[in-house]
């Protein structure tokens, strides 16, 4: 469901060191702004469904569990695929259409793991997020190959997870989670460091508008995936 990627070709950045870098900080901003109330959408959309036994059940109980579920991906396709064809109003609706329907599908994991645990575990999720995509900001280094690399271990990760719906082994769970930590901690430097580089102080204002749309689509993607493998691992079940 969230494991595709999104993907938007950038433009090089040009001018001067100065106008870069008070740009580039504001551009990165708002980026991680509109992260993190996406993530607040869907922390209060979750809890407050999980706080309803009937909206849980109508949810997750029925025929309409699968319509919750693959609801964020098609948001996912359209806003990756379609953000250059959008106007802003209507990519910002859809990136928090997009942050609610992902409550709704993550509002299961209030009725399998406790709630201490799940507070533990997401601020983990942020101590490790921000170190990664501190590291991908600042570092000098070209993180290009270790995306590659990651692409490869995510198409991997995606087929066991499938395969192990079937032979449900909670052996082969333990690996698919260790792995996804690692990977999805990998991506977190490397998109980071992506989006500094799609910066280009020329855009317009909508342009940059949709950039940070789509950047924050991008790192959402990477801190909840990594969430939700972390809880896998450290979270206790009710």
């Amino acid at each position: 469901m969230a494991n595709e990627r999104p993907h938007v070709i950038g433009r090089a950045r040009a001018g001067t060191g100065v106008e870069i870098d008070e740009g580039l900080r504001a551009y990165m901003l708002k980026i991680y702004n509109y992260m993190g109330l996406a993530l607040g959408v869907t922390g209060a959309v979750a809890f407050a469904v999980a706080s309803s036994p009937a909206m849980m059940q109508a949810i997750h109980g029925t025929a309409l569990a699968w319509v919750v579920m693959l609801a964020p991906l098609a948001f996912i396709l359209v806003l990756s695929f379609g953000i250059n064809k959008l106007k802003v109003g209507t990519a910002q609706l859809l990136f928090w259409l997009f942050a609610g329907a992902m409550g709704l599908s993550l509002s299961w994991i209030f009725a399998v793991y406790t709630g201490t645990s799940i507070a533990r575990v997401f601020f983990i999720t942020a101590g490790v997020f921000g170190a990664m995509s501190l590291y991908g900001y600042t570092t000098k280094r070209s993180l290009s190959g270790l995306g590659s690399f990651l692409f490869m271990g995510l198409i991997g990760l995606i087929i066991a997870s499938v395969v192990n719906m079937f032979l449900a082994s909670s052996a082969m769970q333990f690996i698919i989670s260790v792995i996804g930590v690692l990977i999805f901690t990998g991506l977190t430097a490397y998109d980071t460091q992506k989006l500094k580089h799609m910066y280009y102080e020329a855009d317009g204002a909508a342009v940059a508008e949709k950039k940070a749309i789509f950047g924050a689509l991008t790192l959402y993607l990477d801190f909840v995936l990594l969430f939700q493998y972390l809880l896998m691992l450290l979270g206790n079940r009710e």
